[in-house]
Order: structure tokens, then C-alpha cells, then sequence
């Protein structure tokens, strides 16, 4: 099954220090290529997230990021008594010698250890983000693999189109090799002077061994076979895919400079215009 690189995913978990939220998102890239933004609990954590989605994805420009909402009780000032009775305790017994001093109440509260925060318990918090992380990475790749299947639709559907299209022309062949005999046949009986039969015959068979494409709508008809034994591949196959569009299109280019008539140049620009649509989806594909 293959996979689209554009997708996303979401989710939440709540914990005891606050709700953690994830979001995953990616769009096409060349390679794999991750950016994460965590809240300050969780920066330690960035290498493992990294290496476990590098697990399961292998190409796209991927964003990852990691919140952490404080519910509003856990937001209450918890002030440390003790500690600001002593520093308005120092305060009176400094103003005899500073008069001018004043203390704001904000500056205060910035001193360390004037307000206090429950400790948090760091291995729980890494553990409930890596959990959130794989819930929200496996709908990431249900997301991919579901746009895939609508990719692999549409390129089955055009390597359809291919096929018919090369089927017409090996029909077609015969026939134009008969009628280019034709053509040639007249020409010289309208020569002044006649023309050595065997001869004519060795130049006619020489000419339309040129213009044979038997060679090419062979390797047409591989490439076919190969890219539907691809699209059902369960690993990541873009890279494979771009390889046999190239194949595909070398055989369409000679197909069209050996034609002779204008059905088989027809059937040349139709397999490149099938050919350039198959590349946008495959351009999609991890």
C-alpha cells in the first residue's frame, strides 16, 4: 500500500501537569526532513520523538508540535510566607540607611523562590508525550496511507490509459509498414528510369527497420507490468516509481521520433501527456 506525503494528525492527553497536545503535519520533500517544537518540559525529549518518527516515516518536510495547556487551578500563586516575611523584616531594617529604596510588589514576586511551583514529575510527562505521539503518529499514517489510495487509483487508471494506447500502436504497425511500402512502390514506378527490383526492396526493409518500434512497445509493456507490482508493495516506493516514469518516457520520446504517421505521433504526445500526469501523483508519494 503506498503512501501519500501530504497528511495530518492531531490529539490530546490529559495528565496531571496539564492536557499535552501533538499535531503532525507534512507536505512533499525529497527527503525526510522533521521540525519540532516542544514546550520547555518536554525539550529533552526531542532526539527520541525524531528517531521514533523516523521509524515510520522515510520522505516528506514534516512538522511536530508538542503543547502543554496548564489547567487554571494549577495556575494558582502559591507564595512562600516565610520568605517574604524575612525580606520585609531586611526592607525595615535597611530603610534607616536607604530612605530612597522601594521594593515594587511584581519585583518581589521574581525573587527566587518567593513563589512556588509543584514539581513536576519528568520521566511521567515524558512518558505520557511519547505516548500521545504514537497515537498521533498512527493516524498520521492511516492519513497517508488513505490519500495513497486515492493516488494509486489514479495512476492505475492513466497506466490503463498506456496500455490501450500501446496496444492501438502495435496494432497500427502493420498497417503503416504495408502502406509506407505503398508509398515507396509508387514513387519509384514514377521514375524516369527503372529501378533495380532487389535493390529497392534492401533500401525498403533497411528504412523500415528504423522505424520499428516492436523494441520499444515491449519495454512499454514491462514498465506497465513492473509499476502495477510496485503500486502494491507495502513499502515506501515513490523513489522506484520516478525511476520507471523515466523509463516511461524514454520509450514515448522514441516512439515519437520514429514515427512515419500521424496516429503513432498522436499516440506519442497522449502517452506523454498520461506520462506527466502519472509524474504529479508520483511526486505525492513517500
Amino acid at each position: 500500500m503506498i503512501r501519500s506525503m501530504t497528511a495530518y494528525a492531531g490529539g490530546e492527553r490529559v495528565t496531571p501537569w496539564g492536557t499535552l497536545g501533538c499535531e503532525m503535519r507534512s507536505v512533499n520533500h525529497r527527503f525526510l526532513e522533521v521540525g519540532v517544537r516542544l514546550p520547555e518540559e518536554l525539550r529533552a525529549l526531542e532526539p527520541q520523538l525524531r528517531e521514533r518518527v523516523a521509524g515510520r516515516i522515510s520522505r516528506g518536510k514534516l512538522d511536530l508540535v508538542m503543547r502543554l495547556r496548564v489547567p487554571e487551578a494549577a495556575a494558582t500563586l502559591n507564595v512562600n510566607n516565610a520568605l517574604v516575611e524575612q525580606l520585609g523584616d531586611l526592607a525595615l531594617r535597611l530603610h534607616s540607611r536607604f530612605p530612597g529604596m522601594r521594593v515594587q510588589f511584581t519585583e518581589l514576586l521574581q525573587y527566587p523562590g518567593v513563589l512556588r511551583t509543584e514539581a513536576t514529575d519528568a520521566a511521567a510527562l515524558q512518558a505520557e508525550a511519547m505516548a500521545l505521539l504514537d497515537e498521533v503518529l498512527n493516524g498520521f499514517v492511516d492519513s497517508r496511507e488513505r490519500e495513497g489510495d486515492k493516488l494509486a487509483t489514479a495512476i492505475s487508471e492513466r497506466v490503463d490509459s498506456i496500455e490501450r494506447i500501446a496496444a492501438e500502436v502495435h496494432e497500427l504497425i502493420p498497417l503503416i509498414r504495408e502502406g509506407q511500402r505503398a508509398k515507396l512502390a509508387a514513387r519509384l514506378a514514377d521514375l524516369p528510369h527503372p529501378v533495380d527490383p532487389g535493390r529497392a526492396e534492401q533500401e525498403l526493409v533497411m528504412w523500415l527497420q528504423k522505424l520499428d518500434v516492436d523494441e520499444e512497445l515491449d519495454r512499454l509493456n514491462s514498465h506497465i507490468s513492473e509499476i502495477r507490482r510496485v503500486l502494491k508493495q507495502r513499502e515506501p516506493v515513490g523513489r522506484r516509481l520516478d525511476f520507471l516514469l523515466q523509463e516511461f518516457n524514454r520509450e514515448s520520446n522514441t516512439l515519437g521520433s520514429k514515427s512515419v504517421d500521424s496516429r503513432t505521433s498522436n499516440a506519442s504526445v497522449e502517452l506523454k501527456v498520461l506520462i506527466d500526469q502519472i509524474r504529479e501523483q508520483v511526486q505525492n508519494i513517500e
